[in-house]
Parts: structure tokens; C-alpha cells; sequence
């Protein structure tokens, strides 16, 4: 379960710009550079372009090397896009300009489906960094993307500290230079660092990141206590580092695994301090890989309408749909039968709730290329089959998610409704084996632990639905926390510790409570609206709670999330579209107005799991059942 505020991890590394309107001319043309693992779109130089493949390709040498047992690929694929200059940053990002003052030099936007690297090719004479290489923000983003593929969660600092470490690393020609001093340095060395017991108990909801100068303390001391444990005197070359992480994916808290597998935080501190007051700070050197050889990247010219459709697509998973359409559309003008502009087109129906358009587009991709598996996968999830109970409809479904799998093996929402589908069929076994697929290929995930947790209760076994519940629970705040307790709550008390959850503390409080203040209905979604933006109508929710019609109202900011599981995801959530019939609580205080039951404060969409064959449940989860 994401909760909305998180639909796109963007990080911005910045300058500032000033600019004279840009004036899109007929020349602007657009190649592509491809790499064994890199595609990079530019409308500057090929020669820029391959040096940018070239050392994203020795990022990925360097994680090979160092974590030789991680998936270097994930089933979003990442494109890399790389204007000559400000004004080609302006032509594709225009909304960065809508508003005076600060403009990005680099960016990088984790999305489920789709993963953008942003960078001019013109930001070394002004990056933050005095390396010589490309933002440093971008590769810390991309760092974060490997690390997020292969672990379940990391505690914030070494998340950070790991991004930071790895994200500067410098690339030569032939050298790869991992472990450069971090710029961030010179601050740590002026100022008072937190104690490092504070360090790693720290979480994103902590006070000192509404603190620009005490984040950016934060961000300096995460890099040298990584770097410290990877270099330092008594730290076994990263080994204790190595293991502290392995305690931490086997549920160990951040405090204990540090104990266990580091020392005493106090004694490490001592270390640590003289550690970053040295004079010089080692590195680790490796040879670029052979293979990487700017020379035998491949390069090619786009058409305009592979420009408009590739950029627009990247506007697209920015929800920058404004700027996407007329992007899209001319694409599509130019060429009616390019695949990617009819995808895109189709995004842009279903965005707007247009789902037979949406359909009518996906499915034209799929005729034009059949291996456009989002196409294929969306046009199924629209399909009459996505719902249907025949035999031969869910054979119709599961040929199509299977097809999906083997032009992405790596794209996990297509596990996740297989299991739905083996979950109808009675097959619990097998709903099982694929949850945890898309479990280990999305491990950050929470509503995949969830999902395996939930069908772990169906066959019976409580302990282990209850040690899913408590994992997520206990590292998740908000609706994912709330899904874990509503799992907890319907495993049998006497397959579940005696105790439930602690709740997860910010800064020695728990930020759920004030949300627990207030009033709770529960129920399908009978409608959804989010009225006239303009006309500044407020979001308006229809329940149905047990054959009685509650109206709700958002008029104001509110906290929603969704369960991980629903297939449209995180990348095209909305509360307006495609949640009439869901399960949703809705945390709200009461109105003073006599049209609606209350004011929403928070909003929370579930995925419910279909109800198996009655053969299928076990006889004793039944029998509990009718004891009900």
C-alpha cells in the first residue's frame, strides 16, 4: 500500500537558471544510444551521449562486483534522457519553469512501470559536485533503484549512506574510483554530528529532516559511517557492514543488528570521529570492464514521432498530463501507426477514467507490437475476462498474464494476479509460489508480504500470516500498517503472539495517533468524484456500509493510500477512477454540513482477495468460520 504522496521518488540536484522562452524549431532532432543495458535519448552529441551510457554501465559493473548475488534489472525499465542544454531540459520538463527560482540540472523518477534518469549533458561546468562526471543526484537515485530491487527495507541511514557512498563514485575511461571523498564533508567537519545511536534509529518522518542544514548533516554523516565501515581500521573491509544488513532483512531492529554485528555505537563513535578528520580518505579502484567500449555502442536517428512519443511518455509517468497530450498527439499525427503513441494515448484515456478508449488504444499497441506487455497486460485487467468465472475466460486471463511474464519475467503486478487467479481456481499452492515471486522481484513493497500473508491464513497457516503482519506492521506507518493489523486481527488468537505490533515511533511518537482520533466507517465504494477542479469542488466519496449510503467530502488535503496489490498500481493511482467497487475505510470527522457524513482525513483503498472454492479452504479455517 503506497500512500499518494509517494507515486514518483523524485529527487531534484539544482541550479540556478534563468531563461528566454524556447521556441521549438524543425531541427530539434533526437538519437538514441544503446548500451547491453542502457538506452540513452539526446538531442546533443552521440559522442556525450555514449560517455553517458558508458558510465551508467560501470555503475552497474560496480554493483556486479560488489553484490555479485543482486538483480541489476528490475521490471521497470530505465530510459535515460539527456538534453544538450537548459533549454532542452526546458522543451521536455517545461513545468519546472512555471515558477521563479530553483531549476533541476538532474533528476531521476522511481516509478513501478517505467524509471526516468534525467541529466543535461551540459551540467558538469555547474554540477554540485566537483567530480567530473554527471549529477551525482541522478546516480544516487539510480543506487537507490539497485538497492530497493534486491532488500527488503533499509533503515533511512544506511538507504542513504549507501547512496551517497556509491553515488560518487567517479568513471575515467578506464578506472572506476569508488569511495571519492563526498563533498558534503567540508560541513561534517565544521559542525556537531549526531550521536550515532541517534543516526540509525532515525526514519523519513523525523523532525530533523524539516531542518534543511540538519538533513544535510544527516545525508554527510550516513556517507562517512558507510565509508568508515567499508575502509576503516577493525571493520573487516565492509564484512561487519555486510552483516548488519543481513540482520536487517531477517527482521532484526536497526539498534540490535548494529550491536550484533558492528559494536557499541559509543565505541564506534570514537572511530568514526577520527575517521573523518583525516587527512586523506582510501578508495577502492577497479578496471572498467571490457565490454564496455564506447565504440561498440549502437546509435540511430529517431523520427519526430519516436521523439514526441518517447517524451511524452516521459511526461506521462511524471503526471504532467498538460504537457503530454499535445506531445502525444503530435506523435501520433506523425506517425498513426507507431505502437509506444498508441500506448501513450491509451495512458492518457485511462488517466481520465476513459476506459473504452483506453482499451480500444492498448489494444491497437498490441496489433502494431505484440511485446508492448504493459498494453498487453492493461487491455487484459480492462477485459471482460479480468472479471468473468468460466473456465474458459480464466484460461483466456491466464494465457495473457503468462504472455506478460515472458516479455518482462521481472514485471511483478502479472504474479500478483496470477495468484488472484489460482486464489479462484482453489489452487493455494500455486497462488502462494507466485505471490512470493512478486514478493522477492518488488521486495520494498509492503501489500506483497500482505498479499502472501493473507494466503498463508487460507491454508491455514496463522503463525506465519501473523510473523507477515508483524513485519509490516512494524517497519510501515500509515495504511500499510493498517493492513498489517487488519491481517493480524483475522489471524486466530491462538496462532499469533499474545501481543500485537508495537507501533512505529517518529521521533518517540506514533504518527498514526492523531489519524486513530477520529471516526471510521468501512464499506464498498459506491462512487468516487473529484468534481471541478475549477470550479473548485471538492473530492466526494459514496459509501455503501451494510445497505446504507454514507457521502463523504475531501475538502482539504488529505492522507490517502491504496493496497500494493491493485493492478493499476502506483503509477496511475487515482482516487477519482477505477475504486468504484473497492473495499475502502475512511477515517473522518463528522460534518457540519447535513449533506455529507463527515470530512475525510484519511482514505484508504484494500484489494480484497477472492473467495476461493469452498473445497479449497482448509476444514479447519472453515469450521472456525461457522463457528462465527
Amino acid at each position: 500500500m503506497h500512500t499518494s504522496r509517494r507515486l514518483s521518488a523524485l529527487l531534484v540536484a539544482t541550479l540556478f537558471l534563468s531563461f528566454s522562452p524556447l521556441q521549438l524549431g524543425a531541427t530539434d532532432k533526437w538519437i538514441e544510444v544503446r548500451s547491453p543495458n542502457i538506452r540513452v535519448l539526446t538531442d546533443g552529441s552521440a559522442g556525450s551521449a555514449r560517455g553517458v551510457a558508458r558510465e551508467f554501465e560501470q555503475m552497474r559493473a560496480v554493483f556486479a562486483v560488489e553484490f555479485p548475488k543482486y538483480r541489476l534489472q528490475s521490471g521497470a525499465p530505465l530510459l535515460i534522457i539527456a538534453p544538450r542544454d537548459e533549454a532542452g531540459l526546458k522543451l521536455i520538463a517545461p513545468w519546472f519553469w512555471q515558477h521563479p527560482g530553483i531549476k533541476p540540472a538532474g533528476f531521476f523518477s522511481n516509478g513501478w512501470e517505467r524509471k526516468y534518469a534525467v541529466l543535461r549533458l551540459d551540467s558538469d561546468e555547474a554540477s554540485v559536485s566537483p567530480r567530473g562526471n554527471h549529477e551525482p543526484v541522478v546516480y544516487h537515485e539510480y543506487v537507490h533503484a539497485l538497492l530497493h530491487a534486491n532488500l527488503r527495507q533499509l533503515p533511512m541511514w544506511l538507504d542513504e549512506g549507501l547512496a551517497e557512498f556509491y553515488g560518487n563514485t567517479r568513471f575515467e575511461q578506464a578506472k572506476i574510483y569508488i569511495g571519492a571523498p563526498n563533498p558534503r564533508l567540508a560541513v561534517l567537519r565544521k559542525h556537531t554530528d549526531f550521536p550515532i545511536a541517534e543516526l540509525i534509529a532515525f526514519d523519513p518522518g523525523s523532525n530533523i529532516f524539516r531542518d534543511d542544514f540538519k538533513t544535510e548533516i544527516f545525508y554527510a554523516e550516513s556517507w562517512a559511517l558507510v565509508h568508515y565501515l567499508m575502509f576503516g581500521q577493525g571493520m573487516d573491509g565492509g564484512k561487519k557492514l555486510n552483516h548488519y544488513t543481513r540482520l536487517i532483512q531477517q527482521g532484526a531492529s536497526s539498534s540490535d543488528a548494529f550491536r550484533q554485528a558492528i559494536g557499541n555505537p559509543y565505541d564506534i563513535q570514537k572511530g568514526l570521529d577520527l575517521y573523518i578528520h583525516q587527512v586523506a580518505f582510501p578508495v577502492a579502484i577497479m578496471n572498467n570492464p571490457p565490454q564496455i567500449d564506447e565504440k561498440n555502442l549502437s546509435e540511430r536517428s529517431l523520427s519526430d514521432a519516436e521523439t514526441a512519443a518517447e517524451l511524452g511518455a516521459f511526461q506521462l509517468w511524471m503526471h504532467e498530463m498538460n504537457d503530454a497530450r499535445p506531445t502525444i498527439e503530435r506523435a501520433l499525427k506523425e506517425d498513426p501507426r507507431l505502437a509506444l503513441a498508441h500506448e501513450d494515448m491509451a495512458f492518457l484515456y485511462f488517466a481520465d477514467g476513459k476506459d473504452k478508449e483506453a482499451s480500444a488504444e492498448f489494444a491497437q499497441a498490441l496489433e502494431l507490437d505484440p511485446t508492448r506487455y504493459l498494453s498487453l497486460f492493461f487491455a487484459t485487467m480492462l477485459s471482460p475476462q479480468a472479471q468473468c468465472e468460466t473456465s474458459d475466460d480464466q484460461k483466456v486471463f491466464r494465457d495473457a498474464m503468462v504472455q506478460v511474464t515472458k516479455i518482462n519475467p521481472q514485471f511483478a503486478p502479472a504474479y500478483v494476479q496470477l495468484a488472484k487467479l489460482d486464489v479462484r481456481q482453489g489452487d493455494l499452492g500455486a497462488a502462494l509460489g507466485a505471490s512470493r515471486t512478486a514478493e522477492n522481484l518488488e521486495p520494498s513493497r509492503a501489500g506483497y508480504y500482505l498479499l502472501s500473508g493473507r494466503l498463508l491464513l487460507l491454508l491455514g497457516n496463522g503463525a506465519e500470516a501473523a510473523d507477515a503482519a508483524n513485519f509490516v506492521a512494524q517497519r510501515w506507518h500509515g495504511p500499510d500498517r493498517d493492513e498489517a493489523l487488519s491481517l493480524w486481527n483475522a489471524v486466530p488468537t491462538d496462532q499469533r503472539p499474545s501481543s500485537p505490533p508495537a507501533a512505529v515511533l517518529v521521533d518517540g511518537k506514533d504518527p498514526d495517533a492523531e489519524i486513530g482520533q477520529v471516526l471510521v466507517a468501512e464499506g464498498v465504494v459506491q462512487s468516487a468524484s473529484c468534481g471541478d477542479q475549477k470550479a473548485k469542488q471538492s473530492f466526494t466519496l459514496v459509501l455503501d456500509q451494510n445497505g446504507h449510503s454514507l457521502t463523504f467530502q475531501g475538502s482539504g488535503k488529505f492522507r490517502s493510500g491504496f493496497s500494493d496489490t491493485f493492478w493499476w498500481g502506483a503509477d496511475h493511482y487515482s482516487s477519482c477512477h477505477h475504486v468504484q467497487g473497492t473495499h475502502a475505510v475512511v477515517r473522518y470527522k463528522p460534518s457540519t454540513n447535513t449533506g455529507f457524513s463527515g470530512d475525510i482525513v484519511e482514505l484508504e483503498f484494500r484489494d480484497d482477495l477472492p473467495a476461493p472454492p469452498q473445497k479449497a479452504v482448509p476444514a479447519a479455517i472453515d469450521r472456525a468460520s461457522e463457528k462465527k
